[in-house]
């Protein structure tokens, strides 16, 4: 999955507005902001307008099936973010499925490196592409590990 690297609150505001079902119209009104005009002055700040509260965002992406905020705070201290899985939603073809993704992550890294390194040099954009990808492989691993723990493990009563 390619995904955009967000790199400001305000970006993270605008993804979670734009993938919210419905756009930005169905977001104001699950906000219960009166019109389009209002989100837009939360979310670029504008008027005088605080930006959305992470709740607000949270309730959003909650519908919209996003992580744009956790995975933003979590690259500013240089981690990744990921959900932990539920057992409930585990068998042993989603554990196959977990790691096939894991390696087409992993191998998206590996080719994304050979392009970088193609004139021999990683320039600044390279070097972002590069953390981008390696952050993807390093959750989809990570949640792929938690699903075998999650799946196998024997909750004493």
């Amino acid at each position: 999955m390619k995904r955009p690297i967000l790199e400001t609150r305000r970006q993270v505001m605008s993804a979670v507005v734009s993938a919210y079902p419905g756009g930005r119209e169905c977001a104001a009104s699950r906000l219960g902001l009166s019109t389009v005009k209002k989100l837009d002055n939360h979310v670029y700040e504008n008027a005088g307008s605080q930006p959305l509260t992470d709740e607000q965002i949270h309730m959003l992406e909650q519908q919209a099936g996003t992580t744009h905020l956790p995975d933003y705070i979590c690259a500013l201290y240089g981690g990744v973010y990921v959900a932990m899985p539920e057992a409930e939603t585990l068998d042993n073809l989603d554990l196959y499925t977990r790691s096939l993704a894991t390696d087409v992550k992993k191998g998206h890294v590996d080719q994304v490196i050979a392009q970088a390194l193609a004139d021999g040099v990683i320039n600044e954009a390279e070097l972002a592409t590069i953390i981008a990808a390696h952050r993807e492989h390093i959750a989809a691993r990570h949640s792929e590990v938690s699903a075998v723990i999650t799946l196998h493990t024997v909750v004493k009563p």
